[in-house]
């Protein structure tokens, strides 16, 4: 094993985990997943059958990540945050051939207690502000708050706010990087 497993976590066969990821207390790897390396899964974590986690990908406790949810590299996943995977679920009404793919893209960040709705799109180091629900696709770089979502600025790969000028440039102060935005889409330049 190039893993590691605390003795309470639970993991079914036929899943891939990547060399250097730690699994926490009481969490449940389901089968055919594939988990990267050096994640890290809190407490309490569940990955659902056929989930896709990338490497550096970090889960804080009570996180449930349903079919249908792809996560690239470096996703942080804050505590008790929400994926869904059925649009209009019913107790007594089978929908499992309905789930539908949520894709969290490199970088990005959704913060305690967020509700992302399925069949969205979170976008390269966007930032979901905790305790918001997504309920439609977030752009790269997107700040986003509140019930429902919505954007109310642009981050650095750093997580930290930019201030364009008139001409659409913006120095991230933390890391010196340079970010572009033209036509509601940001670069890094």
């Amino acid at each position: 094993m190039d893993y590691f497993a605390h003795e309470t976590a639970v993991i079914d066969d036929h899943s891939s985990i990547g060399k250097g990821t730690k699994i926490w207390h009481f969490s449940h790897i389901m089968s055919n997943c594939t988990i990267g390396n050096d994640c890290n899964l809190g407490q309490n974590v569940v990955i659902s059958p056929n989930v896709v986690l990338g490497n550096n990908v970090k889960v804080q406790n009570n996180v449930s990540i349903y079919t249908g949810v792809i996560c690239e590299d470096d996703v942080f996943l804050g505590p008790s945050m929400v994926f869904t995977n059925v649009m209009n679920p019913r107790s007594a009404i089978n929908r499992k051939n309905e789930y539908l793919k949520t894709l969290v893209k490199k970088g990005a960040t959704i913060g305690a207690n967020a509700t992302v709705v399925c069949g969205n799109t979170i976008g390269e180091f966007a930032f979901i502000g905790a305790g918001a629900v997504v309920t439609k696709e977030v752009l790269p770089y997107a700040l986003v708050v509140g019930n429902p979502s919505k954007q109310i600025g642009w981050v650095s790969e750093f997580g930290h706010t930019l201030n364009f000028n008139a001409d659409g440039l913006a120095t991230c102060k933390e890391s010196g990087e340079e970010y572009q935005l033209k036509d509601n889409s940001v670069t890094k330049i």
